[in-house]
C-alpha cells in the first residue's frame, strides 16, 4: 500500500513539472535540455524549454554519523552547458549553515547530523544565476529535504507510575486501566513507531493487551479477596519495531488496589451483654446505657452497621443506634426508669449491614445477641404531675389573685412532703409567688399585658427533709387582654390646604394605632370634637375601615388671616368598655398653583422653610456656650498661677515661711526671728536657746565669747517691735515647727549693716564654736563635723 502511494506522488510530481516547464522560459532549471524545432514556413522558432529536476524532493538519513558531509543530490539546468558560467544559488531553512550547495555543479550536502524528532523536513529554494553578471537564469525553485527515519528513541509512557483499582471478587477479564506509550520515530516510514505492550511483573494476576495496552485481571473472583491481599504492583513493558529483537523498551508500574465490595456480614463479638442504669438516668439520647460491638471484615461503606432491638421486654424503655464513628451500637433510655415499678429489663439486639449487596451476601444476613439490663435504685427527686403548665390570668386581676396550682409528689415509697418555691430567676420583678404548701401560684405585682403578654417561671419541688432532692417544671402564664388603652391617632400628622382649596377637598387620611389586641380585631370611630373652633372651616369623614379623611368644609382661605388650623379628632374604640382620645392635626395654609401644587407657606410649612431647624440651632447654642465655659475656666487657671509678690509695698511688712526638704540640725532656727542681726549686730545677744526639737539635756554648743564691732545705732523700732512680736508667737506657740525653717524678709533698706542673715556669719556667732558635737549627730552631719570642727590653724593651712 505504501508503495502504491509513493508511486502515485511521484506521477503527480511528474504531472506538475511537465505542465510548469511549459509555462517557463528558455533556459529553466532542469535536467533536460533546450530543444529547437522549424515550423513550416522554413524560420526557426524558439520553444520553452522544461525544468529538468534531479527530484521533487530529496530525502537524507537522520543521526549521520559519519565525518564528510553528507551528500543529499544534484540540482542541474537546462541553462548549463558545463562552461562555468551558470552559478547555482541555494536559499530558505537552513541554507549556508545546515545545507550547502557547490555552486558550479550544483552538488547538495548536509554540513551535520540531523534529528528528524526535532524537525522532519526542510523547504530549500534554488536558482541559477549567471555567474558574470548574477542575472538570474531561471525562477527560483522550492523543493524539500526530508529525513529519514531511523529507530532511535524508546518508546515512552504517559506516567511514570500509574494508579489503579478494581473491585475484589472480579471476574476473570474485568479492565482495570489502559496504559499508553508513544514513540518519537515516524510511524509512516518503518516499524520503529510500531509498539507492542507485555507485563514483566504482575502474573498471574493481571494481564496485558499486547495492542491496546489494556491491563486486565487474569484470575477469577475467589482469588482476587481484598480481604487476603490489597495492593498489587505490575510493570509493564512497551517494545518498538513491532515487539521484534532489537527494538527499544520502556517501562511503566501500575500501582492496582482491590476496593472493598460488601462480601462479609457483621458479627456480635459476644452473645451476652450486662448492664446496669440507674433508675434516675435522664431519657433521651445523651442517656447512655451500654455499647455493643459487631465486627465487619469490610471497610468504608460496606462496614456500616444496623443495629436494632428485635425482642425483649424493653422495647418501650430503651433503643439503640449507631455511632458513625466506631459503628457500635449505643443503647440509650427512652424514658425515666422506676425500680419500684421494674427492676430488670431484657433485650434482644439484632445487627445487619446498612447496604448489602445481594451479589456477595445474602440480603437476610444478620447476626443477634442479648442484653441483660439491671435497674438501680436511687432517692428520687419530687415528680410533678405535668412536663409543663400552661396558665392564664386577666391583666387586671388584683394583687393576691390566685392564677393557678401545681402539684408534685415524692414517687419513692417513703413519700416525703413537699415544698414549692419559685426560681427568681426567672421571675426577676417577683410578679408571682407560689404557696409553699399546696403549690398555688398567685400574684404579688399588678400586671400589664400591653408591657409583657407572657411570663415564663419556673416553678422549683423539693423534699422537706433533703432540700438537695430538687425538681422544676416551666409555668408558662398568658396575660389576658382587657381594654385598657384608648385609640390614638397612628403618628402626628401635618397637612396644608391650599388657599384656593375648594369645599369638599379631602386634604389628608388619617389612622389610629391601639395596644390593646381584642379578639375579633380593632374597630375604630374617628369624629370631630364638640369643643373644635374648626368646625366651620373643616370636617371628619369615617372610612369605616379604620381612617378617616378630612375634609374642608368651604372656600377662601387666607395665610394672612391664620397660617394654621388645629383640628381636633376623638378617636373612639368599639371594645367594652370603649374608650376615647383625642389627637390634634395640625392644617397649614399655603399659597398654590392651579394644580394644588404648594408654592409657599409660613415658617413652619410641611416642606420646611431654608435654614436650620430648631434641633440644630439649639446644638449651635450649646457648642457655643461650651466654648465660652472652656474659654473662661483656662482664664481662670492662668490667672491662679500668677504668684503675688512678696510685699506689695514697704508698708505692707510680713513673714514668710519657706520649707525646704532639707536635713535639719544645722542651725539654731529659731534665732532666724531676731531682726537684731539685720539693723544692729552690735546688740545681739548670746545665743542661749536650746533646739525645740530635742530633748534639751545639756549645752550643744559653747556660749560666744566675741562679738563683732558696734555698727552705727539707726532707728528701725517699728521693725523691731514687728519681729520681736513675731519671735515671741512663735516661741510660745505649741504648733511652731520643731523642725529647720528659713523666714525670708522681703525689706528693702538703705544700706543695711547686716552682712549675712546666716547664724553663721552673724555677730551672735562671731566667737569661737565648739563644733566637735556635730559628729555625735550621726553620719549625716560628719561632714559638717570635719568642715567646721577643725582648728583655726588647719583653716589658715
Amino acid at each position: 500500500m505504501r508503495t502504491w502511494a509513493m508511486f502515485l506522488l511521484w506521477v503527480c510530481a511528474w504531472a506538475a513539472r511537465s505542465a510548469h516547464a511549459r509555462a517557463l522560459p528558455e533556459g529553466t532549471l532542469g535536467e533536460e535540455g533546450t530543444g529547437r524545432r522549424r515550423p513550416e514556413g522554413g524560420e526557426e522558432t524558439l520553444r520553452r524549454s522544461r525544468r529538468g529536476w534531479m527530484w521533487k524532493q530529496f530525502f537524507l538519513q537522520e543521526e549521520y554519523t559519519g565525518t564528510d558531509y553528507q551528500y543529499i543530490g544534484k540540482l542541474h539546468s537546462d541553462m548549463d552547458r558545463g562552461d562555468g558560467t551558470v552559478m547555482y544559488v541555494l536559499t530558505g531553512e537552513g541554507a549556508g549553515t545546515i545545507f550547502v550547495i557547490d555552486a558550479t555543479s550544483g552538488d547538495l550536502h548536509a554540513t551535520r547530523s540531523l534529528d528528524r524528532e526535532e524537525k522532519a523536513s526542510y523547504i530549500l529554494r534554488a536558482q541559477a544565476v549567471d555567474k558574470r553578471n548574477g542575472v538570474p537564469l531561471e525562477p527560483e525553485t522550492e523543493f524539500i529535504v526530508k529525513l529519514h527515519d531511523i529507530n532511535d528513541n524508546e518508546p515512552k509512557f504517559e506516567k511514570e507510575v500509574y494508579m489503579a483499582s478494581v473491585p475484589e471478587r472480579s471476574h476473570i477479564g474485568t479492565s482495570v486501566t489502559q496504559v499508553t506509550a508513544h514513540d518519537a520515530d515516524d510511524e509512516m516510514f518503518g516499524m520503529s513507531a510500531k509498539l507492542v505492550y507485555s507485563i514483566s511483573q504482575g502474573h498471574p494476576y493481571f494481564s496485558v493487551e499486547p495492542n491496546t495496552g489494556i491491563i486486565r485481571t487474569a484470575l477469577g473472583p475467589s482469588d482476587m479477596d481484598r480481604e487476603q491481599r490489597e495492593q498489587y504492583q505490575v510493570v509493564i513493558e512497551a517494545k518498538d519495531m513491532a515487539g521484534q529483537r532489537g527494538g527499544l523498551t520502556g517501562i511503566t508500574t501500575v500501582n492496582i488496589t482491590l476496593t472493598d465490595v460488601n462480601d462479609n456480614p457483621p458479627q456480635f463479638s459476644q452473645s451476652v451483654y450486662q448492664f446496669s442504669v440507674p433508675e434516675l438516668a435522664p431519657a433521651g439520647a445523651g442517656a447512655v446505657a451500654g455499647r455493643v460491638r459487631a465486627l465487619d471484615a469490610d471497610i468504608g461503606r460496606n462496614a456500616e452497621m444496623d443495629y436494632t432491638v428485635v425482642g425483649g421486654d424493653g422495647l418501650d424503655a430503651f433503643d439503640i443506634a449507631t455511632d458513625g464513628r466506631t459503628q457500635e451500637g449505643v443503647l440509650t433510655v427512652k424514658k425515666v426508669l422506676d425500680y419500684e415499678r421494674k427492676k430488670s429489663y431484657t433485650l434482644q439486639l439484632q445487627v445487619r449491614n446498612t447496604h448489602p449487596d445481594p451479589r456477595y451476601v445474602s440480603v437476610d444476613s444478620k447476626d443477634l445477641a442479648m442484653v441483660r439490663i439491671s435497674v438501680e435504685d436511687v432517692d428520687e427527686p419530687p415528680r410533678f404531675e405535668r412536663p409543663s403548665y400552661v396558665l392564664e390570668v386577666k391583666e387586671d386581676a388584683a394583687v393576691g389573685t390566685t392564677v393557678s396550682s401545681v402539684s408534685a409528689a415524692d414517687p419513692d415509697i417513703r413519700r416525703v412532703p413537699v415544698k414549692y418555691t419559685i426560681d427568681r430567676h426567672t421571675d426577676v420583678d417577683r410578679i408571682f409567688n407560689v404557696h409553699s404548701g399546696n403549690g398555688s401560684i398567685f400574684l404579688q405585682k399588678p400586671l400589664d399585658r400591653e408591657d409583657l403578654a407572657w411570663h415564663n417561671i419556673s416553678v422549683i419541688a423539693a423534699e422537706f427533709n433533703n432540700p438537695q432532692q430538687t425538681s422544676r417544671v416551666p409555668v408558662y402564664i398568658r396575660v389576658l387582654d382587657v381594654n385598657d388603652n384608648a385609640p390614638t391617632l397612628a403618628s402626628v400628622y401635618e397637612t396644608f390646604v391650599c388657599e384656593n382649596g375648594k369645599a369638599g377637598q379631602k386634604i389628608q387620611t388619617i389612622t389610629a394605632v391601639d395596644p390593646d389586641e381584642p379578639p375579633g380585631g380593632h374597630r375604630f370611630y374617628f369624629s370631630l370634637a364638640p369643643e373644635s373652633s374648626v368646625r366651620a372651616n373643616f370636617s371628619v369623614r369615617d372610612n369605616d375601615d379604620n381612617t378617616a379623611s378630612i375634609l374642608t368644609r368651604r372656600t377662601g382661605f387666607r395665610r394672612t388671616q391664620q397660617s394654621a388650623h388645629a383640628v381636633a379628632v376623638v378617636i373612639s374604640d368599639a371594645t367594652f368598655p370603649m374608650r376615647s382620645s383625642t389627637g390634634t392635626l395640625t392644617v397649614r395654609v399655603c399659597t398654590c398653583d392651579h394644580s394644588g401644587n404648594m408654592e409657599a407657606c409660613g415658617a413652619e410649612a410641611l416642606g420646611g422653610a431654608a435654614g436650620l431647624s430648631t434641633g440644630a440651632l439649639v446644638a449651635i447654642l450649646l457648642c457655643i456656650l461650651i466654648l465660652l465655659l472652656i474659654v473662661v475656666l483656662f482664664a481662670a487657671m492662668k490667672r491662679q498661677k500668677k504668684k503675688e509678690p512678696l510685699i506689695m509695698s514697704k508698708e505692707d511688712v510680713r513673714d514668710n515661711v519657706v520649707s525646704y526638704n532639707d536635713e535639719g540640725g544645722g542651725e539654731e532656727d529659731t534665732q532666724a526671728f531676731d531682726i537684731g542681726a539685720l539693723r544692729h549686730p552690735e546688740a545681739m545677744e548670746e545665743c542661749s536657746k536650746l533646739r525645740r526639737d530635742i530633748l534639751p539635756s545639756e549645752p550643744l554648743y559653747a556660749p560666744a565669747v566675741t562679738r563683732r564691732a558696734a555698727a552705727p545705732a539707726r532707728d528701725d523700732g517699728d521693725v523691731r517691735d514687728f519681729i520681736s512680736q513675731r519671735v515671741q508667737e512663735h516661741d510660745g506657740s505649741p504648733a511652731a515647727p520643731p523642725y529647720d525653717s528659713l523666714a525670708t524678709y522681703a525689706y528693702e533698706g538703705s544700706g543695711s549693716v547686716a552682712e549675712s542673715l546666716s547664724s553663721l556669719g552673724s555677730a551672735s556667732s562671731n566667737g569661737a564654736h565648739d563644733y566637735n558635737y556635730l559628729s555625735e549627730w550621726g553620719p549625716r552631719f560628719r561632714k559638717l563635723a570635719d568642715m567646721y570642727g577643725g582648728d583655726d590653724d588647719d583653716w589658715d593651712s
